[in-house]
């Protein structure tokens, strides 16, 4: 049985739907492990159609020499939640159909490994709703915009701290997983 990671890059003020807001503060490298070290152990990317849509033109091509992460993006199997992904636009993906927690579940049950999510904020906000989200990873950057889609809207949760790393570019890390109980 396999857990579900995700991770975000969020605004102070809860914003991530443009990640343009990240370049001024560029990819500090410890960044570059602790992302390592979310998808060191996935077997399996989990995916909405919005972000599989930028994601599959982005990665499709780059090759190691262009990026050490692309082996994992283009290797690994990529389940797409939403209405008609275009599977075709990307090798070795899946197509999941609309958002149905059921589903999730078997995936996360038949899963050799972890399953990565990387933005996909709907998806994320399902997740976290059914309980389906086994940690949540927030690179929060120093910049407040005030604008764009917050990935927490009107869900009242409470979730529990796992671990903390704050990085030379000013930006944190703050891993979350579900309440205790």
């Amino acid at each position: 049985m396999g857990t579900i990671h995700a991770h975000e890059f969020v605004t102070l003020d809860g914003y991530f739907d443009d990640p343009s807001f990240t370049f001024p503060f560029g990819f500090d490298p410890a960044m570059g492990e602790t992302l390592g070290a979310i998808t060191g152990a996935a077997s399996d990317i989990l995916l909405g159609r919005t972000t599989y849509e930028m994601f599959a033109p982005a990665w499709r091509d780059r090759t190691p020499d262009d990026d050490p992460g692309a082996p994992f993006f283009n290797d690994t199997t990529k389940h797409v939640v939403g209405a008609n992904p275009l599977v075709e636009q990307w090798n070795n993906t899946v197509a999941l159909g609309a958002y149905d927690p059921a589903a999730i579940a078997d995936l996360k049950a038949t899963a050799q490994g972890d399953i990565y999510i990387s933005g996909s904020g709907q998806l994320v906000r399902g997740l976290l709703h059914d309980g389906l989200l086994d940690s949540l990873h927030l690179f929060v950057y120093p910049v407040v915009l005030g604008r764009g889609e917050r990935l927490f809207t009107d869900q009242e949760m409470t979730l529990t701290l796992q671990e903390s790393q704050s990085y030379d570019n000013g930006v944190l890390h703050l891993a979350y997983g579900p309440a205790a109980t």
